[in-house]
């Protein structure tokens, strides 16, 4: 195993790093945060131009052939800064799961449009209890003529105002084995009965409720076939997991960094605070933290980008990470004090969107009980 990277991922780093700090600066974020969309036209164009969304597409379908180890270092400097707007949502659940399980004819009409930033794509999957299991899923979709009709309420979706699509997870059929009959359809994300509502969140990221009211949907729209979406959801999940935790990284990074920049440059008590040792520590777990964080994630991004099931790794990645990353932030809001949570300051911004990405796709109890299955428990 090489964690190293290629010269062109290298590259890669660099050039999104310096892009997101001169493309997408706080003032951008808190403005974003603040509004209906959250969304920025202008900076998805950018993107777009710099084939992003194409990253990880291959290039008969308009994108630049790169895997998923590609993905995954965007979205540490995109957790770096911040970024707001619908990139996650459109990749990992949209355009990952489409590039694994759709036909030829599905993957010709969304692929090269992802890749040129002309469609946002969103996955419908948590309902009511918020769980990540097949158990959970309640909406149903009934056969209708020659295709389907969707009715049921989904919670949490990231940023189905501004889908295009919404790939919605629906029960098509009942029986012993809840993962069996579970079936993912395309949606028109503006289909008439898809009621969008956006929800007040802690992180102040876009998450809706969607409400499928008489849905109607073809059968070309069926993604991994009828009665077979689980396994689908699961290899979405996982790589999503992955990628939160990658995004998570970034968050962690850049509290660090302010955190020791803030403790060289206060002073209290005639010394800059970074001089007493208590201080001291909490900067050398939270380097720690974040160091182990970032290996452990990129471990097991490279085993999925080399095919690997790499399930019981992607879920110690997420549990360690989501653990990491709340720690790492809280340290520095003490570090900063009381003044952190003012609005000149960036650091509550971290801490906010840790919380939640520490939730995102399971938490750590939710991981950890997936590792304990993996060995055998």
């Amino acid at each position: 195993m090489d964690l190293g990277f290629t010269e062109e991922q290298e590259i890669l780093k660099k050039s999104a790093h310096s892009f997101l700090a001169r493309e997408c600066p706080k003032k951008l974020t808190k403005e974003l945060d603040e509004s209906e969309t959250g969304f920025s036209p202008e900076l998805w164009k950018k993107m777009a131009d710099l084939g992003w969304m194409g990253s990880i597409l291959p290039e008969e379908y308009g994108g630049s052939g790169g895997n998923y180890l590609d993905l995954i270092i965007l979205l540490e400097e995109m957790g770096y800064n911040l970024l707001p707007g619908p990139f996650f949502s459109t990749m990992v659940l949209g355009a990952l799961p489409i590039l694994r399980a759709g036909t030829e004819k599905q993957k010709e009409l969304y692929l090269p449009l992802i890749a040129g930033g002309e469609k946002i794509l969103t996955m419908a999957l948590t309902e009511v209890s918020g769980n990540y299991d097949a158990a959970s899923v309640a909406v149903k979709a009934t056969s209708a003529g020659d295709g389907y009709v969707i009715n049921g309420l989904k919670l949490f979706v990231p940023d189905a105002h501004l889908a295009d699509s919404i790939l919605c997870v629906a029960r098509t059929k009942d029986g012993t084995d809840p993962e069996e009959g579970i079936t993912l359809f395309i949606v028109d994300g503006k289909a008439p009965g898809v009621k969008i509502t956006l929800l007040k969140t802690l992180a102040r990221d876009k998450q809706t409720e969607v409400a499928f009211d008489q849905v109607k949907v073809g059968q070309d729209r069926i993604l991994g076939g009828l009665d077979c979406g689980w396994p689908v959801v699961k290899d979405a999940l996982r790589k999503a997991a992955v990628a939160k935790a990658a995004e998570l990284v970034g968050h962690s990074q850049a509290a660090l960094e302010m955190a020791v920049n803030y403790a060289k440059e206060r002073v209290q008590f005639g010394r800059p605070i970074g001089s007493f040792q208590a201080i001291q520590h909490y900067c050398a777990n939270m380097l720690s933290d974040v160091d182990s964080a970032r290996y452990i994630t990129y471990e097991a991004a490279w085993m999925i980008s080399e095919g690997l099931e790499a399930v019981k790794q992607a879920a110690m990645a997420k549990a360690w990470v989501g653990d990491a990353a709340r720690r790492v932030t809280l340290l520095a809001h003490q570090i900063f004090g009381a003044i952190g949570f003012t609005m000149e300051f960036d650091i509550h911004l971290y801490y906010r969107r840790a919380l939640a990405g520490s939730q995102a796709f399971g938490d750590s109890d939710y991981q950890r009980e997936i590792v304990a299955k993996a060995v055998g428990l």
